[in-house]
């Protein structure tokens, strides 16, 4: 198996773009922002939070959540989690 001894020395351009890049929230899109109490996907345009009942535990982005603990969500993903069966009947 040959192999090469030499290495390659990093173009002058990457050298320029050592500095890291931080995104601030201004940089970001209005659509990517989430309300802190709503759980799940964003809200759309013109949305408001549903409130839902859980009927079975759930985990979302990380975080647990119970049976009987009520949680914001959007519209859309409140008739996803109604489909599946993890809202409790009211």
């Amino acid at each position: 198996m040959a192999t090469n001894p030499t290495t390659r020395k990093p173009s002058a351009e990457a050298e320029d773009n050592t500095e890291p890049v931080a995104e601030t929230a201004e940089a970001r899109p209005e659509r990517a922002r989430r309300t802190p109490d709503v759980v799940g996907p964003p809200l759309g345009d013109g949305e408001k939070p549903v409130t839902v009942t859980l009927s079975h535990h759930l985990r979302i982005n990380g975080t647990d959540y119970l049976p009987g603990v009520e949680i914001r969500v959007s519209p859309d993903y409140a008739r996803g989690l109604r489909g599946h069966g993890y809202v409790a009947r009211t």
